[in-house]
């Protein structure tokens, strides 16, 4: 069993950037439109905003879809040779802004230039008729980066410069996702601990978890980690590194297809990981399995829990605990052509961890998936 004193370490968070929740997520995509479709159908978000042609775009559109509180952009070009495009061009489709939530985005912004950051974007303020909000960012690992959003004096549907996106022929059900539970990076060989340092020192977080080689490692494959939160714990960012192993890790394939750091998956919460599996599995998600001796044992290992094993067992669900209780846990696929971003579908009860009793299995997962890839060398 792992043992938490997460709730006790995040105290010790300096916090001095109060940060409400996770704002948005914008991915750059090929093909937004059809990416929107892909996370209604599949993950049972729903239309929300839009910002395009029909606003006044020129270079780029986007539709933003939402499932309760998990908002996110998709956002493509409108002609060659843009930032964006050239972003997807190198990277694939992926993770381009982790927007957080903040009380005054102007003061996020100058806290973290002073401390060191790169600029993204200064502090615009961006109005409409339903109000104003103040935008602001920094460059964090690899080209991703934080926008502080800062929407108190704001009452519309989204941000300024976006209407209401409605389909009312095609609107699927949600499948019970809430809300971002965290968010993973991958980062380069030896720069785990500089991004560490980054996150103290910009940010305020505090490391609440650390993994190395020889917790999250298999016959093959090995990684370190190392988990930042911020105070109240609503933004938890781990943050991975290559570690040696006999054969080419998780890690180092990513960074190799989306050449460069980047948001490997990111970890959405449900009430109820049964149903929201079972309604993904049906509407065409795929999901990583492990060996089905793996549920051999987990009474044995975690205890008694509320959930029959058997279902558990039939979708691949994972299971650990540590000393605040346990926690139901399962990786999709790689989402994209690229064998990069995935999700986490997750349940803590009770659990403030992150599954370190499931590692090894998970990770024999994905070396299976690796194999078939040809990337496995």
């Amino acid at each position: 069993m792992e043992t938490s004193t997460i709730p006790k370490i995040h105290g010790k968070a300096k916090d001095f950037m109060p940060i409400n929740g996770t704002d948005y997520i914008e991915l750059y995509v090929g093909n937004s439109k059809q990416a929107a479709h892909y996370y209604k159908t599949a993950f049972g978000f729903q239309s929300f905003a839009y910002a395009g042609l029909r606003t006044g775009l020129k270079d780029r559109e986007s539709y933003v879809v939402i499932q309760d509180k998990i908002r996110l952009i998709l956002t493509s070009p409108l002609k060659s040779g843009t930032e964006i495009g050239q972003h997807i061009d190198k990277h694939g489709d992926g993770v381009k802004v982790v927007a957080l939530w903040v009380d005054d985005a102007t003061y996020a912004y100058d806290t973290a230039i002073s401390k060191g950051a790169k600029s993204y974007m200064e502090p615009e303020t961006e109005e409409d008729e339903n109000g104003k909000v103040v935008r602001a960012g920094i460059y964090a690992y690899g080209e991703t980066v934080h926008v502080f959003v800062e929407r108190k004096d704001y009452h519309g549907t989204f941000l300024p410069g976006y209407i209401q996106w409605e389909t009312p022929d095609y609107n699927p059900a949600p499948t019970g996702l809430k809300y971002v539970d965290h968010m993973v990076g991958n980062v380069g060989w030896n720069r785990m601990n500089h991004w560490v340092e980054f996150y103290e020192k910009v940010m305020g977080f505090v490391n609440i978890l650390s993994f190395d080689d020889n917790d999250i490692s298999t016959e093959y494959t090995a990684l370190m980690s190392k988990v930042m939160s911020n105070g109240n714990g609503r933004i938890k960012f781990p943050i991975n590194e290559p570690a040696e192993g006999k054969k080419k890790s998780q890690v180092e394939e990513y960074l190799d297809f989306y050449e460069g750091e980047g948001v490997q998956h990111i970890a959405v919460a449900t009430d109820d990981i049964i149903k929201t599996v079972k309604d993904l599995r049906s509407r065409g998600v795929e999901f990583l399995r492990v060996p089905s001796t793996y549920y051999d044992a987990v009474t044995d290992r975690v205890g008694k829990i509320d959930e029959d094993i058997a279902p558990l067992k039939e979708l691949g669900i994972l299971v650990d605990r540590d000393d605040e209780g346990y926690l139901l846990q399962i990786f999709t696929k790689p989402v994209e052509p690229r064998p990069t971003m995935f999700f986490e579908i997750i349940q803590r009860k009770g659990a403030q961890s992150f599954g370190k009793g499931n590692f090894k299995a998970l990770f024999e997962a994905i070396e299976r998936e690796q194999e078939l890839r040809g990337t496995l060398h």
